[in-house]
């Protein structure tokens, strides 16, 4: 008999009736091989696709555009996603996208060095706080001024200030907002975030970007971990690197901000009693919200910090060059899988379920958020050279 095991976040990340939603449910290994089997296909597929074009070109002299696979990813598995739709065989392993994703991140770390971490830069962690209070900021009061619900407002605008769907879930259960509000916000920064993937990477070689700026701009201004990885990536791999450096420093917020609308809910007697009795221990409500996979992040790259040391007693405890590039690999291939889900999940049906507000809301303040992001990246580039 296979062995049963938890499902990855899968309570958090779908909520019931969220787009892409997989129920909360035990699953055997064996279980999820066809859900990842698919998120490998259709991302193998993608690199099959860049590859096929780009060769093609250089076979017929053609001057080809250069389509990262990630792209072709994302747009085959949206294509699934909306048209066949995904059977119930393949939903639990397609639902561990959210642990591919995590666990790239993580084996990231292998390509950064403590240093290199320090370079993001006082200018650049500042920028990291002034992008998340005006998007917080922002939105709650284009939210109230389009008299959305005070639920959805809030979901709207932690997923656009912190990180997308795991601020939203996280959040929800804080404020008790309903599922319908829940997956409207879910749908809204999901179907934003693929439109970024489009309009990022043009606006970015139009203004001639440097690698540093753009990954700052894209980690700050793309709501979602995995489209602002994906979004980093198809610009550059160091674009790519500085989009997950800015993004993660985002993502240590949840916490934070979660804690902050739960203890104004309960102050209200918005909350139920469930959500004010967790309140009790704030360590431990922190705690349970913070993202573990930023820790792992830090750990791997301080094991490659450790291995790159000139004393040879040091560098005996941390990552041989052999090691690094395995783990550098090792993080493609997770984000392969990850990009694929990111696809399959986004079900654009979702989107208008409360009427075109909502959508209307995260578009605008979408727009304004990356307008205002690149403005300050822009400018900090041209003062502090970034």
């Amino acid at each position: 008999m296979a062995a049963s095991i938890d499902l990855p976040d899968l309570r958090t990340e779908y909520p019931p009736h969220a787009p892409g939603r997989v129920p909360a449910e035990r699953s055997s290994l064996l279980g999820l091989l066809p859900g990842i089997a698919l998120l490998a296909g259709v991302g193998y597929a993608g690199k099959f696709v860049e590859h096929f074009i780009n060769t093609y070109g250089k076979t017929h002299h053609y001057v080809l555009p250069n389509i990262e696979y990630v792209l072709w990813a994302i747009l085959f598995g949206i294509l699934i996603a909306n048209t066949v739709g995904l059977p119930r065989i393949f939903r639990a392993g397609v639902a561990t996208y959210e642990f591919w994703l995590k666990a790239g991140i993580i084996l990231l770390g292998a390509r950064f060095i403590l240093g290199d971490i320090l370079k993001l830069g006082g200018i650049s962690l500042a920028l990291v706080f002034v992008a998340f209070a005006f998007s917080l900021t922002f939105m709650t009061w284009l939210g109230r001024t389009f008299k959305l619900g005070p639920q959805l407002t809030t979901l709207l605008a932690v997923g656009s200030s912190v990180c997308g769907v795991s601020a939203i879930i996280a959040t929800q259960g804080a404020i008790d907002a309903d599922e319908e509000d829940s997956s409207t916000a879910i749908a809204a920064i999901l179907a934003l975030g693929a439109i970024s993937l489009f309009t990022f990477p043009l606006i970015g070689h139009a203004l001639h970007m440097s690698d540093r700026a753009y990954g700052l701009w894209a980690g700050l201004a793309v709501d979602n971990t995995a489209e602002a990885t994906a979004a980093g990536a198809l610009y550059s791999d160091a674009a790519g690197k500085f989009a997950v450096l800015a993004k993660t420093c985002r993502n240590a917020l949840i916490g934070f901000v979660v804690l902050a609308y739960a203890i104004q809910w309960a102050r209200k007697g918005l909350a139920s009693r469930a959500a004010t009795e967790q309140l009790e221990n704030k360590a431990a409500f922190l705690w349970k919200k913070f993202p573990k996979f930023v820790l792992g992040f830090l750990f791997i790259s301080l094991l490659a910090t450790l291995g790159s040391s000139a004393n040879p007693h040091v560098s005996a405890l941390g990552f041989s060059k052999p090691q690094l590039t395995a783990l550098g690999n090792l993080s493609r291939w997770a984000f392969l899988l990850t990009f694929a889900g990111v696809g399959l999940r986004t079900n654009l049906k979702d989107l208008f379920k409360q009427g075109a507000r909502p959508f209307i809301v995260g578009a605008v303040g979408e727009v304004a958020i990356a307008a205002i992001t690149l403005l300050l990246v822009l400018g900090a580039n041209h003062f502090f050279h970034l």
